[in-house]
């Protein structure tokens, strides 16, 4: 069963971030196999709860791109440097493939070899050059063990083509060679007395006890075959090791955790039908080629608290969305599909996820329940965001008889370690709840932070203002944004690059707007933020 990833938006809030942890513990209850990921850092807010019940941080998911290990390639297709090239070639014809990794006793990747270089060879091949093993000879030419003195055979193919005469009078033997012949015994008495590396004896012929014994004492191995001399010779050099005819230079491999669509695009540009899959300890996995990106299988993913494609992983597009519990107006994201889209106008996810635990009579483990329940005091702001609803107070409430704990006493406790400033740059300031808006063709960035004490965040507003006019430039925005909610004051302050200033005082009724301007009763990105932005831009 492949693994279901469930989360929520970049930039991840509470909501987003518990509301992934509830759905996979669900989900998982019943049946499937999902994990809560997330797609950046952890607020400190977000820390707190998930410290205070005890739940460790999801993973972070970096994109959802395919991946070649998403896809059915070659796995497991190599072979070994000292297989012979005999056996190589039959499992190339086997499993329909041109060219296949070369690989040590470790699976090591070493090189490459090919049939085409194989199917050279044979044409080409130089019967003076044998390097192999006694085993891969037994194998090729469907030998028998007859004397075996030495593992590894290197050397020089000899036939007794003459009459026997002839032969030892003419012919000067070298220790090293390798002589295939018939019943020519006075031959074979020569070649043992001197000591060659070893004879093959064809068509099943037999060799005399005497000749035997020279041979065990001049250490000769000796192998026998029912194949006849010619067809001897004709795949002698098929025993050799794949390694005499692996390539390594200028090799292109690929890893598992490559994205697809880089393979497809670098394999069209190069001459090579199949390329090895490497680990990182250039441990080799498989091969692939062009044809194996057919059958891919999607990383299958459930989105939480957001469903526009701006705001989601890297790659959506080529991931299957199975499902999306969401509390916005729907977005941009669209599917091939019909899916399970719950979609509810209430304060926080995890509100429609509690009614999900109930809907299938699950029970909610007691660590579970809390992490809903500031995720739900984060979102609705301890209920005086106007996005609140009944709903949510009657979840929340539910929720702490639960846990056992009351709701204002942990609020203040949350409010306060996660709006802290302390250690925080104003990259982490902007950037920790960020969302973009497109609208026609304008693009808004619009962040958001809860504090408890302005004066942090106002000591930096020059620093603040100088990155927010680079960032519009070097990202092509045109208005971007800071709101940083007070929830004891039940307002925002407002930090924005200068041509958002007329924007922003039309949207909230404000006159000689500064930075760091207090804005009575906004505290809702969803509700009145964006809401109020649009509302003149479409105006205009």
């Amino acid at each position: 069963m492949n693994t279901t990833y469930i989360f929520g938006h970049k930039n991840p809030d509470t909501d987003s971030v518990c509301s992934a942890i509830a759905l996979s513990y669900l989900k998982n209850q019943l049946g499937m196999k999902t994990e809560p990921r997330v797609l950046g850092h952890l607020n400190n807010e977000t820390k707190y709860i998930l410290d205070y019940f005890k739940i460790d941080e999801p993973k972070y998911l970096n994109d959802v791109k395919l991946q070649i290990r998403d896809i059915d390639y070659g796995k497991g297709h190599m072979c070994n440097l000292n297989q012979s090239l005999f056996e190589v070639v039959y499992y190339l014809k086997y499993h329909h493939l041109s060219t296949i990794p070369v690989v040590n006793d470790k699976k090591k990747f070493q090189g490459l070899l090919s049939m085409k270089d194989i199917t050279a060879e044979l044409i080409n091949w130089d019967a003076n050059k044998i390097d192999t093993s006694y085993q891969n000879i037994i194998n090729t030419i469907q030998g028998q063990e007859i004397l075996k003195i030495d593992d590894e055979i290197q050397g020089n193919v000899l036939v007794a083509s003459y009459r026997s005469t002839t032969f030892i009078n003419d012919v000067e033997l070298k220790k090293d060679d390798i002589l295939i012949l018939g019943d020519r015994h006075s031959i074979i008495e020569y070649a043992v007395n001197f000591g060659v590396k070893l004879i093959i004896i064809t068509g099943n012929n037999e060799i005399k006890e005497s000749h035997l014994e020279i041979a065990r004492k001049n250490k000769v191995n000796i192998i026998r075959t029912n194949l006849r001399t010619f067809n001897v010779v004709k795949i002698i050099g098929m025993c050799n090791y794949a390694k005499t005819l692996m390539y390594s230079d200028n090799i292109v491999s690929f890893q598992e955790t490559d994205f697809v669509k880089d393979f497809i695009e670098s394999a069209n540009k190069l001459r090579y039908k199949v390329f090895p899959v490497l680990n990182n300890k250039k441990e080799c996995l498989g091969v692939i080629q062009l044809s194996d990106t057919i059958n891919k299988h999607k990383k299958q993913v459930i989105l939480v608290d957001h469903n526009e494609k701006e705001q989601s992983a890297e790659g959506l597009e080529e991931a299957e969305i199975v499902e999306i519990v969401d509390h916005h107006k729907i977005g941009t994201i669209g599917t091939r599909e019909p899916i399970n889209f719950r979609n509810m106008p209430v304060g926080c996810t995890s509100s429609i996820i509690y009614m999900l635990f109930k809907e299938n009579r699950i029970s909610i483990p007691k660590n579970i329940a809390g992490i809903m329940l500031g995720s739900i005091i984060s979102d609705t702001l301890l209920f005086r965001s106007p996005t609140t609803t009944e709903t949510d107070k009657e979840i929340a409430y539910n929720l702490s008889n639960l846990v056992e704990i009351d709701i204002e006493d942990f609020a203040h406790d949350m409010f306060k370690y996660g709006s802290s400033l302390k250690d925080k740059t104003v990259e982490d300031i902007l950037f920790t709840d960020f969302k973009t808006f497109n609208l026609d063709n304008i693009k808004i960035g619009v962040g958001q932070i809860n504090t408890v004490d302005i004066e942090e965040l106002d000591n930096m507003k020059d620093e603040l203002n100088i990155l927010m006019e680079d960032f519009v430039i070097e990202q092509n925005y045109n208005l971007i944004m800071l709101f940083a909610t007070d929830i004891i004051r039940e307002g925002s302050y407002v930090y924005y690059n200068e041509k958002a200033r007329e924007i922003i005082e039309n949207a909230f009724n404000m006159e000689n707007l500064y930075q760091g301007c207090f804005i009575p009763e906004i505290i809702s990105r969803k509700k009145q933020i964006i809401p109020n932005i649009v509302n003149v831009l479409e105006e205009k």
